[in-house]
């Protein structure tokens, strides 16, 4: 086989993983970005920003096992870079309302307002667990932390938000009485 032909079989097997890659985990990915941006549509380009970068590097990826981390990897670089450029807005309602209907807007709204107060680094960890449903591993090589950090962060996490979500409970029995 000329060294051409394998060069060329080479990039038709990459093309087709990383159509597979994108199919599989594009919804998962603009889930992710969702929770770091304010509307949609910075989420919608936020994701094809991270697929771009990931069919720009796609040939670098060493451990076929762990693409998953690897592209929230790049899907956490694309948002923190947006963040960067933006300031962090309130998601809007109207939004959230039509995602997903009244009652989990509410919820959402209820939830994204309590992971806000948590540090930046607690609060990746606790997105990554809970809303992109990643192990305690992959969450580690996304944000490249040992396992033992990863998981004193979302205990620690877990602890905050269940005090701020107490005092909150307490507030409200106040004021019904």
């Amino acid at each position: 086989m000329t060294r051409e032909k394998a060069l060329l079989e080479k990039r038709i097997e990459e093309d087709f993983s990383l159509n597979e890659l994108i199919e599989r985990y594009y919804a998962d990915i603009f889930r992710y970005c969702l929770w770091h941006t304010a509307d949609r549509q910075t989420a919608e380009d936020a994701a094809q920003e991270t697929f771009l970068r990931l069919t720009r590097h796609f040939s670098s990826l060493r451990n076929r096992k762990q693409v998953r981390a690897w592209i929230y990897k790049i899907a956490a670089n694309v948002c923190v870079d947006l963040y960067r450029k933006r300031r962090w807005e309130e998601p809007p309602g109207e939004m959230l309302y039509m995602e997903r209907g009244y009652e989990q807007a509410e919820g959402q709204v209820d939830f994204l307002k309590l992971i806000r107060t948590l540090p930046p680094e607690q609060r990746e960890v606790v997105i990554l667990r809970f809303s992109q449903d990643l192990t305690m591993r992959e969450i580690g090589k996304v944000l490249e932390l040992p396992l033992r950090t990863v998981q004193s962060r979302l205990r620690s996490a877990l602890k905050k938000l269940k005090k701020i979500y107490q005092q909150e409970g307490e507030g409200d029995e106040e004021r019904v009485l």
